[in-house]
């Protein structure tokens, strides 16, 4: 690496995980067991956001059959890809897309969902072409994937998500990276101290964006971090996060740039050289991702083989009854003692850069 020693050792220090930590549970409505939390709180913070959704695990983990279906407060299962609104504060049943939502100050409060824990290496997602869109993961060449640990970087450097209610169009191209979208939710980095959970519904507030172009589509990567996070007091815009995390955007910008190539893939690239977007700009972006979500889910977009039932959104012609969606999940395999970890998640790639 052409990289110097002191460079490495920063880039290190940034990403290594923390110290374990005395754990204690808090138990929350709806979802039937108890959830650990990471010592110390001051108070179950995200409890109102968490006890209106739940998850439930369905065959092996660290299997191709294993998928993490959601539940709501009453128990119904739902679609985390449509049912949970984008915009924090809203009321579910009701508001399903929110007409309101919540704000932090001056700042709007937005759902997100937590598809892969910080340091961790599983690339798991939400299966949009599947019913009810439960958490999986993916598969390639016939074996699941697990993201390479490219020096220094251990696993995802965040935690990894998507906001729901949000779809980047593939049959849209963008006015400012000239690439359509890749057909997915919009994904989000949140950069806080705490390692969430798989299938996790926290509340984030947004600090900017970065595109990524992947093999020729527009992928958006949203900076965000918990509204409940001990720093998001002092973080409001990305300007913050170079002041008060120093070194991350830029090891954001590497690992989005390699973590393919060790896959035998080349080196991802960015619009705008590789520049972070401010909130305002982030935020913009976000609205319109809502907006093809809101066609995709009445028909007045081409959806492919995207799965579009959902259980809340009332007035789409994709919406259906509770007990179709019971049946959905009780066709799958039951939950069962899982596989090992692959390996893979213990090899180190050192790159010349």
């Amino acid at each position: 690496m052409r990289a110097g020693l002191g460079r490495a050792w920063r880039g290190l220090l940034l990403l290594l995980p923390p110290p374990l930590l005395p754990a204690r549970s808090c138990s929350y409505a709806g979802a039937g067991r108890r959830r650990r939390l990471v010592r110390p709180l001051p108070r179950c913070s995200w409890l109102s956001t968490m006890a209106q959704f739940g998850t439930e695990p369905r065959g092996r983990p660290h299997s191709p059959e294993y998928r993490l279906y959601f539940k709501n407060a009453e128990g119904k299962y739902i679609s985390p890809f449509h049912d949970i609104p984008l915009f924090a504060g809203s009321k579910e049943d009701k508001e399903v897309p929110a007409k309101r939502s919540k704000t932090n100050g001056s700042e709007v409060v937005f759902n997100m969902v937590v598809e892969v824990p910080r340091w961790s290496n599983a690339k798991m997602e939400i299966a949009t072409k599947e019913p009810l869109n439960p958490i999986k993961q993916d598969i390639k060449r016939g074996k699941l994937r697990y993201v390479a640990n490219i020096f220094p970087h251990k696993g995802y450097i965040w935690n990894y998500g998507a906001l729901p209610q949000t779809w980047e169009d593939p049959h849209h191209k963008d006015k400012d990276t000239g690439c359509c979208g890749d057909n997915d939710p919009i994904d989000v980095c949140e950069i806080g101290t705490k390692v969430h959970s798989l299938g996790e519904i926290i509340q984030v507030k947004v600090l900017g964006v970065m595109a990524l172009i992947d093999e020729g589509e527009t992928d958006w990567k949203i900076i965000a971090i918990s509204v409940d996070d001990p720093e998001a007091q002092k973080i409001h815009d990305i300007d913050d996060v170079k002041k008060h995390k120093p070194g991350y955007l830029e090891a954001t910008a590497e690992w989005f740039r390699f973590y393919k190539v060790p896959d035998d893939k080349p080196e991802n690239q960015f619009a705008f050289n590789g520049e972070f977007k401010d909130k305002d700009f982030a935020v913009e972006i976000i609205k319109s991702t809502h907006e093809y979500w809101k066609a995709l889910l009445h028909k007045k977009a081409d959806r492919g083989a995207i799965k579009c039932m959902n259980v809340l959104v009332h007035d789409s012609p994709f919406c259906c009854s509770e007990e179709d969606a019971r049946l959905i999940v009780q066709s799958t395999p039951p939950p069962a003692r899982g596989d090992s970890v692959s390996a893979e998640v213990d090899v180190w790639h050192f790159l010349n850069k």
